[in-house]
């Protein structure tokens, strides 16, 4: 699965995620109590596989975020389905 960073010092920055479903913050745990990046989109593809992660970053409204990666058309680069991810 693809990890796709929106905002902040990553913008724009992908990496590979191990595992079948992404964290709900990245990096997970850091330890110190910084602000990390915040999960808001998962894409799906047809067979229920997630094929990437949008992350967003701390002081980013959930609005923007939806709208930057739906302006990147993540979706139809990977073929999922994308879906809103609720905390």
């Amino acid at each position: 699965m693809r990890a796709l960073f929106v905002g902040g010092v990553v913008d724009n920055s992908e990496m590979d995620l191990e595992g079948a479903q992404p964290p709900v913050h990245y990096p997970e745990d850091t330890g110190g109590g910084h602000s990390r990046y915040r999960l808001h989109q998962v894409g799906k593809q047809a067979d229920g596989a997630v094929a990437y992660a949008v992350y967003g970053a701390p002081d980013m409204a959930d609005d923007e975020v939806a709208r930057i990666a739906d302006e990147r058309a993540y979706a139809r680069r990977f073929e999922a389905e994308p879906e809103v991810f609720t905390h």
